[in-house]
């Protein structure tokens, strides 16, 4: 065992006097962070739109000055020419258009019906979904203030309520996906070198036929990436509580045990792709479309995975980064506790027996 730690001290000191694999370690995630939470988001804030108003009555001005007030649109000039709004729109300064028929004031108090047409730029059909629902959420509350004096027998209003996340902010989702993601790739990209590194330059076969035990040679290039990508969590956890503003919900010290244990996943994922691979660039190349990818596509912090085909929602179970995802949202956002992720912390620990398992016969074979 003293041995052990011997190794483990002389790969810290190779990996602390690197300083691009310090910059990798440290660098990608709080870049990470930052970009996910601030510049890449679902949420809509300040959308150019145009108003092409025929009616100019109280009405539609009293709509068009709610939507003015709402931090999510930014209204341009008013267009009455329709050539003008579709030449707006080819040319991509607007996303929507609010369209007011003439006499759109005298419709609704004679004859309790009149119409405004929102037109929108599908190109982007998540973006203009969004777009119209928030204007339609405008246009309902107008019609509500009308309708608070209205004498009718029957009416059903329904209460929304957004649990975890009323503000329905874009960091409560990207958070848990920044951490699956930055985890993922810096536990098993820096193994995978680390150790194919050894194999390239011929150290790894003196350290194999040295007293030493290959095993431990192994895991000693593993345990200083897993005090490494806790400090990693540690930071992404800090600067998601005092730079976006997410604090946690549930437990610290679940949350760490939880991601040394995602942690150990990788690292058993880089073990295993380093024994397969036989040069540097093999292994960051493997590591990073074959880690990326899957990370990014079956997850869940991108794309729905209920939204998927069955074929592709089965390969999302084998994803590790998917039940760590599941697992971070629950303890941060939900405040959960063990009794309602301990599904998920079995399939992590079952991946990680797997390749760890598959790890050591790959690597007898090859020193037979």
């Amino acid at each position: 065992m003293r041995q052990f730690f011997t190794f483990v001290r002389k790969e810290c000191y190779h990996v602390l006097r690197d300083r691009r694999t310090l910059l990798i370690l440290f660098g990608m995630p709080l870049a990470q962070i930052l970009i996910f939470g601030f510049a890449l988001t679902n949420e809509v804030k300040n959308a150019r739109i145009v108003i092409v108003d025929h009616a100019k009555d109280n009405a539609s001005r009293h709509i068009i000055a709610q939507i003015a007030a709402s931090n999510y649109f930014e209204l341009g000039e008013d267009v009455m020419d329709r050539d003008r709004m579709e030449m707006a729109f080819r040319e991509g300064t607007v996303k929507l258009a609010v369209v007011f028929p003439a006499n759109f004031h005298n419709d609704l108090v004679h004859q309790n019906h009149a119409q405004i047409q929102v037109i929108a730029d599908a190109s982007d059909p998540n973006y203009a979904t969004t777009l119209t629902n928030y204007v339609s959420s405008i246009i309902r509350d107008y019609q509500t203030e009308l309708s608070e004096n209205a004498a009718l027998p029957y009416r059903i209003t329904p209460q929304i309520r957004m649990l975890y996340n009323p503000q329905l902010k874009g960091a409560p989702n990207f958070v848990p996906g920044v951490m699956a993601l930055v985890l993922m790739l810096v536990s098993v990209m820096m193994t995978a070198i680390a150790i194919v590194r050894e194999k390239e330059t011929g150290t790894m076969e003196v350290l194999l036929v040295s007293p030493f035990r290959p095993v431990w040679v192994i895991l000693s290039k593993a345990v200083p990436y897993l005090f490494l990508s806790l400090i990693n969590v540690l930071s992404i956890v800090l600067m998601s509580v005092f730079v976006l503003r997410l604090p946690v919900a549930g437990s610290w010290l679940l949350l760490f045990a939880e991601s040394t244990l995602f942690i150990i996943t990788c690292l058993t994922l880089g073990i295993f792709i380093s024994i397969k691979t036989k040069t540097q660039q093999v292994a960051m190349l493997v590591s990073l479309m074959g880690m990326m990818l899957p990370t990014v596509m079956f997850s869940g912090f991108m794309f729905p995975i209920e939204n998927m085909p069955v074929p592709l929602q089965v390969i999302s179970n084998i994803v590790p980064a998917k039940w760590f995802y599941i697992i971070v949202k629950s303890i941060m956002i939900k405040g959960m506790g063990f009794a309602e992720i301990w599904k998920e912390t079995l399939v992590l620990c079952g991946i990680t027996l797997f390749f760890f398992i598959v790890s050591l016969k790959s690597f007898k074979i090859r020193l037979e």
